[in-house]
């Protein structure tokens, strides 16, 4: 679940009625009015590809009659999961592998199904994940076309190749992460010494990559610039990064109706269809308001 540069364009552009916003902060650094009663509160993670599926979300209940207060470019998990655990905020566009890790960093389960299973079991009381999207965004350990032809790399294991420890840019909490420098260390042999660059994999991450500031990137999976820079994602045959379907977290104040939507919308929600939503929010700089009004209508979900 995932953490991306924040989306610079104001979410309230001409001819959309978001109801309910708000410019308060959800961490809880400063104080914030309670949303109205049956309003439904949506965050989102501070990346633009996390907002664009919140939004999505937050339109589609919209459509059918409920309300929503949006609470977006909230943080880290860390910041956010506390705020759905005391009910601060219903529903986030969750990653099913980092979010399990985030409640289990010991577990063992790989395959889509055994985490699906596992995150039953992990989440709180009052907490539940509803259906999972084909689309994921994951970590990866990534590298420029010319470091990985001069030195051969096609795996995360390769870099242990490479003088050691190995620079790799990522968000700070990167450092923490089970599949950051202990797991490198203890799955593929690799010391890795973190550059935080707190832009969720965005273009700071990517121009300390493209500039030699550092080796490899923590950059996701479904960002467009990796095509667009011809960048060459690590293979993790040993499966030290989880797989991170999109997944909506829920709390109890999600009723059945309102979760059959949001499952509605990751019916539709596969990895072509993700790579291209951010790829208009990179190139034309469009709102996740507008990204998302047009997608629900492509689909016919308006």
């Amino acid at each position: 679940m995932k953490r991306r540069i924040k989306v610079i364009a104001s979410l309230a552009v001409a001819g959309l009625a978001l109801v309910g916003c708000s410019s308060s902060d959800p961490t809880g650094q400063e104080s914030k009015s309670a949303a109205p009663s049956g309003t439904i509160v949506i965050g989102s993670q501070a990346s633009y590809s996390n907002e664009i599926i919140a939004e999505i979300y937050a339109q589609h209940l919209e459509a059918h009659g409920y309300t929503v207060d949006r609470q977006y470019q909230i943080g880290s998990r860390e910041v956010y999961i506390p705020e759905l655990e005391a009910g601060r905020v219903d529903i986030i566009p969750e990653y099913t592998g980092n979010l399990l890790q985030y409640y289990d960093s010991s577990t063992t389960a790989t395959t889509p199904e055994e985490i699906r299973t596992a995150l039953d079991e992990a989440l709180p009381e009052g907490l539940r994940i509803l259906d999972l999207a084909d689309a994921s965004d994951q970590d990866t350990y990534t590298v420029t076309r010319e470091t990985a032809d001069e030195y051969g790399l096609t795996t995360i294991g390769d870099l242990a190749e490479l003088s050691q420890p190995v620079a790799l840019g990522a968000n700070a909490e990167f450092e923490e992460r089970p599949y950051g420098p202990t797991g490198a260390k203890e799955v593929y042999g690799v010391d890795i010494a973190v550059t935080p660059i707190n832009d969720y994999g965005g273009s700071l991450t990517l121009d300390a990559l493209r500039n030699g500031d550092v080796q490899v990137a923590d950059i996701y999976s479904a960002d467009p610039a990796i095509p667009a820079n011809d960048l060459v994602i690590l293979e993790d045959p040993e499966g030290l990064i989880l797989t991170q379907n999109v997944v909506p977290l829920v709390t109890t104040k999600v009723d059945d109706d309102a979760a059959a939507l949001l499952d509605e919308v990751s019916a539709h929600l596969d990895q072509e269809t993700l790579v291209a939503l951010n790829t208009r929010s990179v190139n034309e700089q469009a709102t996740s308001a507008t990204i998302a009004k047009d997608w629900l209508a492509e689909v016919g979900l308006d």
